[in-house]
């Protein structure tokens, strides 16, 4: 089993900024893909951002040039600094890693979710 584990979410001021984290553990081979996604009040969960093993990145176009997602390979954790926040990025903000876990004699592929961390952004 594998689990992901979120923490820096709140409540911050427009313009202001914060620090999600996710770490993942468990019965870990290795990890491929992780990244952040995010589900306002009535809407469908999207894209915030990606980051492969060898550290390639992807964003959505809302918040480029304002978040930034890095990893630290060694500790199994990815990060998503986010800058300028306005409150549109109001939302659960989720963590998915994509990869590979050792179940019994085989490796098995994961796609595993965090539980999700509230980012309120508000005056």
């Amino acid at each position: 089993q594998v689990q992901l584990v979120e923490s820096g979410g709140g409540l911050v001021q427009p313009g202001g900024s914060l620090r999600l984290s996710c770490a993942v553990s468990g019965s870990i081979f290795s990890i491929n893909d992780m990244g952040w996604y995010r589900q306002g009040p009535g809407k469908q969960r999207e894209l915030v951002a990606r980051i492969t093993s060898g550290g390639s990145t992807n964003y959505a176009d809302s918040v480029k040039g304002r978040f930034t997602i890095s990893r630290d390979n060694a500790k199994n954790t990815v990060y998503l600094q986010m800058n300028s926040l306005k409150t549109e990025d109001t939302a659960v903000y989720y963590c998915n890693a994509v990869g590979m876990e050792y179940g019994g004699r085989m490796l098995e592929r994961f796609d595993y979710w965090g539980q999700g961390t509230q980012v309120t952004v508000s005056s």
